[in-house]
């Protein structure tokens, strides 16, 4: 969270995996009750409804504008950081974003859904908020990442932004954007999560837990059986392969071109990747996203203010 005069700004990275800030990192899982339920740790209340954080998976939404599971997320969200500075009201900003090639077409009605309401009431984990949502600005997903540093970039750069839902791809020439070369697909993580979960099943007629698989593509390992983690294995690394395939289909060389990974699929490419570690480098604060909307709505922020000045 950053101040700017009397405004919060709050960036806020709406993952189809993970929701994150600048210091916080929660699953996007959420389950909505009429009566109180009876586990209530992790619990929002608002608009009359109990929400549980952090239940279920959120399914893929090309459009995250569709239902009210973000919005809640998103008030979670700014309770977490407003939390940390020992705050329950204030005036935020919110920077948020949307997958590369979405940003445009979505960027009107993503913002006017975080911005449904002005003042907004709830309370999450017994703590009672209240909240004047001032602006919301919409980014581009991926970007963000690497915009506190993007001017120091030299040459031709391809950045990959794998997140559990899409990859996104971006060519910089000395850290510029190329507007006309970026690419969305959905291909993210949890593609390979449903891969493996199927593979394992064809090979051994048994079903394996999203918390096994989940564990390996983060760690590159688990405990459990050598005969089990080799069929992970060459699942993930049949799913890294086709990432590069697809860079490539894009125009991706990795003789003459630096990667730049972010994203959760970062540490899917350096467990299960074929690569020269000095033609790639890795991002892997996952929070990054977020202080980069941060970032970037602070430059915003100071240029209109000295434009009404």
């Amino acid at each position: 969270m950053k101040a700017f005069n009397n405004l919060k700004i709050i960036g806020i990275d709406h993952g189809y995996g993970n929701i994150k800030t600048a210091n916080h990192c929660f699953k996007t899982g959420i389950t909505g009750y009429d009566s109180e339920p009876l586990f209530t740790k992790d619990m929002l209340v608002y608009d009359g409804r109990y929400y549980l954080i952090g239940e279920g998976h959120k399914e893929f939404l090309a459009e995250k504008h569709f239902d009210n599971d973000y919005y809640c997320l998103t008030l979670v969200a700014i309770a977490k950081e407003l939390k940390a500075e020992g705050l329950t009201e204030a005036d935020v900003v919110i920077a948020a974003g949307l997958p590369l090639t979405w940003t445009s077409g979505q960027k009107k009605e993503f913002a006017e859904y975080l911005k449904q309401k002005d003042n907004v009431e709830f309370v999450y984990q017994d703590i009672e908020y209240h909240i004047h949502i001032i602006d919301v600005k919409v980014y581009p997903q991926g970007y963000s990442a690497i915009a506190p540093f993007a001017s120091s970039l030299h040459g031709l750069s391809v950045l990959a932004d794998i997140g559990n839902g899409t990859m996104n791809t971006l060519y910089l020439v000395n850290g510029r954007p190329q507007s006309g070369q970026m690419f969305t697909e959905k291909f993210g993580t949890y593609q390979c999560t449903l891969a493996i979960r199927e593979g394992f099943m064809r090979e051994t007629r048994r079903e394996l837990n999203d918390i096994i698989i989940d564990e390996i593509l983060c760690n590159g390992t688990a405990d459990i059986p050598i005969s089990d983690l080799n069929i992970i294995k060459l699942i993930a690394e049949e799913y890294v392969a086709d990432i590069f395939r697809r860079l490539r289909e894009h125009g991706y060389d990795e003789n003459t071109m630096k990667l730049i990974v972010t994203g959760g699929g970062g540490c899917l490419i350096k467990h299960f990747g074929n690569i020269n570690p000095d033609r790639v480098e890795f991002i892997d604060d996952i929070c990054a996203a977020a202080k980069g909307y941060e970032y970037i709505a602070e430059i915003k922020l100071k240029a209109e203010q000295a434009h009404a000045e």
